[in-house]
């Protein structure tokens, strides 16, 4: 057995996770796009608008939801070699291919997967894109807790990730989380996988929360450029996988993370540049069971 596997680790045995959460700001106005199946194109589009509006300061900040068609996106530093078949392949099987801004290697995103793409305005509380991305895995890990799934970070690795593990004693409870072993017995499994691209100080592209997805799919490359890595879904791992409660675990857990509140009604501006897709804003945690 491999004792190096490194341990994973609760969001607030994370001391620069723990400052974030503990150092928000008082809770800022943002928005919740909560859209259907979109095609990945179309979706670039549309973060790409939103990106400028809110460089702009004509919107607040927002969090697209979605589902993506099976395809393949290939951030910066992506290697052709991890991606282990040719795109002749791809096109025969209907999974599309794009070349992105993101960062990160190579990645899935398709149906029975929650795709969430923040457009957050960098400022006073979210300097630099490292801290970003940590509120980001802290507000997934307190997702998948609501969801009943034990998880945590892996150190040196971006991404929310599930392990095999005992009872231990612990508390996990300054995001309301569950306690969860920091065991290395048994091999972590990535359930969340993220790439965040900046532009104008805005965020775009973000994460891939694994629900119910067809996991045959990353046998087509190494994901996120790492071979030999298991994936796993909120299916895998037992948890709920009702889409309207996976959506609302994670709008909370990004009001969390983030000292937001989520508006309960769209501002006029989004409406009408979504008003060919299928909308719905989620309401803040009040509203919700």
């Amino acid at each position: 057995m491999n004792t190096d596997v490194p341990k994973l680790i609760c969001v607030n045995q994370c001391p620069s996770v723990v400052s974030l959460v503990r150092d928000r700001v008082p809770k800022a106005p943002a928005a919740v796009l909560s859209l259907g199946r979109v095609e990945y194109g179309r979706a670039l589009e549309l973060q790409r608008e939103l990106c400028r509006l809110r460089a702009e300061d004509k919107i607040p900040d927002i969090l697209l939801l979605l589902e993506h068609p099976p395809v393949i996106t290939l951030g910066r530093s992506a290697k052709a070699s991890n991606l282990l078949v040719s795109e002749a392949e791809l096109a025969r099987r209907g999974v599309s291919l794009y070349r992105i801004e993101r960062g990160g290697d190579v990645t899935f995103h398709g149906p029975g997967q929650l795709i969430g793409y923040p457009v957050f305005k960098l400022e006073a509380g979210l300097a630099g894109v490292r801290r970003f991305v940590e509120r980001v895995e802290a507000a997934l890990v307190s997702a998948l807790a609501e969801l009943g799934v034990k998880s945590g970070l892996r150190p040196g690795y971006i991404g929310v990730w599930c392990e095999e593990r005992k009872p231990e004693n612990g508390d996990c409870t300054s995001m309301g989380l569950s306690p969860f072993s920091t065991l290395s017995t048994g091999r972590e499994r990535k359930i969340a996988s993220i790439g965040i691209a900046v532009k104008r100080r805005v965020t775009f592209h973000g994460f891939a929360l694994n629900v119910t997805v067809d996991l045959d799919f990353f046998r087509l490359m190494n994901p996120c450029g790492m071979p030999g890595v298991v994936m796993t879904s909120v299916s895998s791992e037992g948890g709920v996988t009702d889409d309207a409660r996976v959506r609302s675990a994670v709008v909370a857990g990004f009001e969390r993370a983030f000292g937001v509140e989520f508006q309960e009604k769209l501002p006029r501006i989004l409406t009408c540049l979504t008003q060919d897709f299928k909308t719905s804003a989620i309401a803040s945690t009040s509203a919700r069971v």
